[in-house]
């Protein structure tokens, strides 16, 4: 499965560069779609790492079934090829309204690792999430960890 992902991210990553000769004009519609629909799949990840820390932390009540449910949506996401969301020159000091540093597109092995980290946490985290609270604390660390490794290597603070 990890081949295929990565046999079809490269070659996403091949149309998003030889997407840069279009006009002008539907670059910059592509280039904010592309900006759109990233930040709409990371309020999705925000979303249901919010209601799985809200149970580790016990704000609220552990729910085996809300538990397997957000676990499972979060593995999901990590299997979605982004590579068109990412296109080149949608990055900060390019577009207002991003927070995606322009290293991202001179590090994409880094990227890609970082995201194959995710992918592998989340994994463990839609196996262990249902089982009970102590699984799914043990499971958050590595998540959460695997996020901030590429938000604090490749997004820029809040202004």
């Amino acid at each position: 499965m990890k081949k295929i992902t990565t046999i079809l991210t490269a070659t996403i990553l091949a149309s998003a560069i030889g997407a840069g000769a279009q006009a002008e004009s539907h670059v910059d519609k592509a280039v904010a779609g592309a900006i759109a629909a990233r930040q709409a799949t990371m309020k999705l990840y925000a979303f249901n790492l919010g209601l799985l820390g809200g149970m580790a932390k016990g704000e609220v009540a552990y729910d085996a079934a809300a538990a397997s449910g957000a676990a499972n949506n979060i593995a999901l996401l990590t299997q979605l090829n982004q590579m068109a969301m990412w296109p080149e020159g949608s990055d900060e000091m390019s577009v207002d309204g991003t927070r995606a540093l322009s290293d991202i597109w001179s590090n994409m092995a880094d990227v890609m690792a970082k995201g194959t980290a995710l992918s592998d946490a989340a994994a463990t985290m839609q196996a262990e999430a249902g089982k009970g609270l102590p699984e799914l604390q043990a499971a958050m660390g590595a998540v959460g960890g695997a996020c901030g490794a590429c938000h604090k290597a490749y997004r820029a603070p809040e202004k």
